[in-house]
């Protein structure tokens, strides 16, 4: 099999209506350019009849290959199994919607594979989305940037470009698919560029954005810091935050016997150390400091098990 220069990673759910203009409009752009490529397409779980227009296209373009969920599992699940079956030289994700221009993907993979990115993220800079999307985007890109550490307005845009071994050396679940330029930059591969990208106003169905969505994006942030940091050693955050603990209630502890003992043997009024709540919430800190070492000695043993604890990537040899 010759090798695809490009592979085009679709997630959908629901978007019967756009799956027939958007497989054309891929395919003119491929043949234009002269391109070899094969079009994944994911149906997460639609109910609208989408896996039947994926088949129905197959026989149009066989360039089309179609996986087909038994439910709705998110993005990030279709993402992982888009990534997993890619072959392309270069590998594209958009959105079904039609919001995302193909006729980027020319530029995107020049800007891959002659100007030598890792991943180059789109840049929706005039979004056609209502004000109650675009403004906790906004916030929600501040927060991830200034967290991360890379420089892009719009880590959640769906139109990317990757190199294949990206792909391949990337694990996206949950609502991860948001972070994807992060767990990249994690395993090694920091050469990331940012393009403007063509955002058109949505053509068919309704947007699946919503509140919950914003809150998960939250919950997943503070997971990929968390795991980025102390994944691989749990013991230098729980260790490190049961030891201040640890410290700070048994030093005042040893502070409030220390003050009754000595106003005792110098005949000074005094309370009783199990009157006092400072005493109390010592014994808490110190019960809290124990449990804290604990829990980072289960997560080191749960580390020691692991499959995944000497799993390098290598990316030259000689």
């Amino acid at each position: 099999m010759d090798k695809l220069n490009i592979s085009v990673v679709v997630p959908l759910y629901n978007e019967a209506e756009s799956l027939p203009e958007l497989a054309a409009w891929i395919d003119r752009v491929m043949r234009e350019n002269g391109f070899s490529y094969e079009l994944i397409l994911i149906d997460d779980g639609s109910s609208d009849g989408s896996w039947e227009e994926v088949e129905r296209l197959k026989t149009q373009y066989p360039a089309i290959r179609g996986i087909g969920f038994a439910r709705n599992y998110g993005k990030s699940a279709a993402l992982y199994c888009g990534f997993a079956a890619a072959e392309g030289e270069v590998v594209i994700t958009m959105d079904a919607d039609l919001q995302d221009s193909p006729d980027e993907i020319p530029e995107l993979r020049r800007m891959i594979l002659e100007e030598g990115y890792d991943l180059v993220s789109g840049w929706k800079k005039r979004r056609h989305d209502p004000i109650g999307k675009r403004w906790p985007s906004k916030f929600f890109n501040w927060t991830a940037r200034a967290a991360s550490g890379i420089r892009l307005h719009d880590f959640n845009c769906g139109l990317k470009a990757y190199r294949r071994k990206v792909v391949k050396a990337i694990e996206v679940y949950g609502e991860m698919h948001r972070f994807i330029p992060f767990l990249a930059k994690q395993a090694g591969f920091g050469r990331i560029g940012e393009k403007v990208v063509d955002h058109r106003a949505r053509k068919y169905g309704s947007s699946k954005f919503g509140l919950e969505r914003t809150v998960k994006g939250y919950l997943d942030l503070i997971t990929v810091l968390f795991m980025t940091h102390f994944g691989r050693s749990p013991m230098y955050f729980f260790g490190s935050l049961g030891t201040l603990m640890f410290l700070m209630g048994g030093g005042t502890t040893v502070w409030i016997i220390a003050e009754k003992l000595w106003k005792q043997s110098h005949a000074l009024p005094l309370r009783a150390v199990t009157d006092q709540p400072l005493f109390y919430l010592a014994i808490l800190a110190v019960i809290l400091g124990v449990q804290l070492f604990l829990a980072g000695f289960l997560g080191e043993l749960i580390n020691r098990g692991s499959s995944e604890r000497n799993k390098y990537l290598i990316d030259k040899t000689l």
